[in-house]
């Protein structure tokens, strides 16, 4: 009988081991990791890990496909914005999981890349009677005379009709319109066809407009209002030349950060 006991305690404690042994499983690598091109900032964002014992992600960078990335950030959320990044600069990303013992999956096999571009907002009057104060140059993000040589766009308004109008500069620079909009990161990929071949698009209010310019970049702006000789509009400039990416479409929770920071300022 002793010896069945023991028997018994022994199996129990192998048993006990076995299924409090250390942990030593990694959490499934993260999926479906996307990046948003900001001002100053690229916004990431991929599926949410199931695993019971998840403790974060770790999100790495480098400046290219392949070689060493660095790791930038631990966050327990599926998604984080860089905001240490140079405008003109492709960035590459990928993000682990790990869990409450420390096992860290792979990198995300996604090829995730990102060239962050300027953007602002701008006003310009009439050629006609502000010439100095109708042209804008993407390139220089500044409002400049409609006939210097690097204006991409002028504006122009027909005080007899009322009608509001968006110039190109030169023959060797286009613009589409790309129909109303609500927020100007609707406008996220320049597409190939569809340019103006009078050179010249008429402005309305939402609506959203691209422009390929002479040096062969892409920008983009919305109207938010048009006045008596006057136009106020967003834009956003893509630095990296003959990239047509603008932005991608942001996913629910990018949207609530985006709009927690023009709230709340940076989060550290």
């Amino acid at each position: 009988m002793k010896y069945v006991v023991m028997l018994l305690i022994t199996l129990l404690f192998v048993s006990c081991c076995r299924i409090c042994g250390p942990d030593t499983e990694p959490p499934a690598v993260p999926r479906g990791v996307i990046s948003i091109t900001g001002d100053e900032r690229v916004y990431l964002q991929w599926y949410p890990n199931s695993e019971k014992d998840l403790a974060g992600y770790n999100v790495y960078r480098g400046y290219s496909a392949v070689g060493y990335f660095d790791l930038i950030e631990t966050v327990s959320t599926e998604y984080f914005v860089d905001y240490y990044v140079t405008n003109g600069v492709t960035y590459y990303y990928a993000v682990s999981a790990f869990d409450e013992a420390g096992n860290e999956s792979d990198l995300s096999p996604d090829l995730v890349y990102d060239t962050p571009r300027p953007e602002g907002t701008d006003m310009l009057r009439n050629y006609i009677t502000d010439p100095n104060e109708s042209g804008f140059d993407f390139s220089m993000e500044s409002v400049i005379h409609y006939d210097d040589s690097h204006t991409d766009i002028y504006y122009e308004y027909d005080t007899t009709y009322g009608v509001h109008y968006m110039n190109c500069a030169d023959d060797s620079t286009d613009i589409q319109d790309f129909g109303y909009t609500d927020d100007l990161d609707d406008i996220n990929y320049a597409p190939e066809q569809g340019w103006s071949y009078l050179g010249w698009v008429e402005l309305i209010v939402g609506h959203g407009y691209i422009v390929w310019t002479r040096d062969d970049h892409f920008a983009k702006f919305r109207i938010i209002e048009l006045g008596n000789g006057w136009c106020k509009f967003d834009w956003a400039y893509q630095v990296d030349k003959g990239n047509r990416e603008l932005a991608l479409p942001p996913g629910e929770k990018l949207n609530q950060l985006k709009n927690n920071k023009k709230e709340g300022g940076k989060n550290d």
